[in-house]
């Protein structure tokens, strides 16, 4: 049986764009059918699409990622995945990004030292980018609420006819749909402000 190659792309994010890893992927030579794409933070390995490469991982099969961030941002978890795939699966790995890391090259011990070396540095380097990240995104926040920026969405405000229509409502004068037009409302909202008015009672 013919050994596979596959490919794996990560996005943080649904709004994130995959082309250039997709791009990068396909220029190997990989086939759309073997490339798995998740859009997922990198913060562990609990991935639908990964879960399933994995699966379908065999021995001396390769698996293609454009940089070692995609795989992950976690340095022990890439560290151990890494592993896993190399000892336990025997499978390989190749980093476009960063050639140092192509187990099917430089299988003796120095190369090995080598590749080991580089991947817990750029690891290291993932896991760190990713706390700048959330650093930035905190100071981000705190900035613009210091700035009166509110999160959240916006209080809906009751209408000025409000407690007049209720009262329409409650004596049976009207329907609940007759009562959320004239207020102008959708029902999830109408019946909230009822919620809220029965905590106040």
């Amino acid at each position: 049986m013919k050994n596979k190659v596959f490919g794996y792309c990560r996005v943080s994010s649904k709004e994130q764009n995959e082309e250039r890893q997709i791009l990068s992927l396909k220029n190997y030579g990989i086939e759309d059918r073997d490339i798995f794409i998740d859009k997922q933070s990198g913060k562990d390995f609990d991935r639908k699409q990964y879960s399933i490469l994995k699966n379908v991982l065999r021995e001396n099969d390769l698996l293609v990622i454009k940089s070692i961030d995609r795989l992950g941002r976690n340095y022990n978890a890439i560290m151990e995945e890494w592993k896993d795939i190399t000892k336990n699966i025997k499978a390989d790995i190749l980093v476009l990004d960063m050639p140092l890391l192509d187990t099917r090259k430089n299988k003796d011990l120095l190369g090995t030292f080598i590749s080991d070396l580089v991947l817990q540095i750029l690891s290291y380097v993932a896991e760190q980018e990713r706390s700048f990240i959330k650093q930035r995104q905190k100071e981000g926040i705190a900035n613009a609420k210091n700035k009166g920026v509110k999160f959240g969405r916006p209080k809906i405000e009751k209408p000025s006819n409000y407690d007049y229509v209720i009262e329409l409502w409650k004596n049976k004068k009207i329907m609940s749909k007759e009562a959320m037009e004239m207020l102008n409302l959708k029902p999830n909202i109408f019946y909230n402000f009822l919620k809220e008015d029965s905590k106040n009672l």
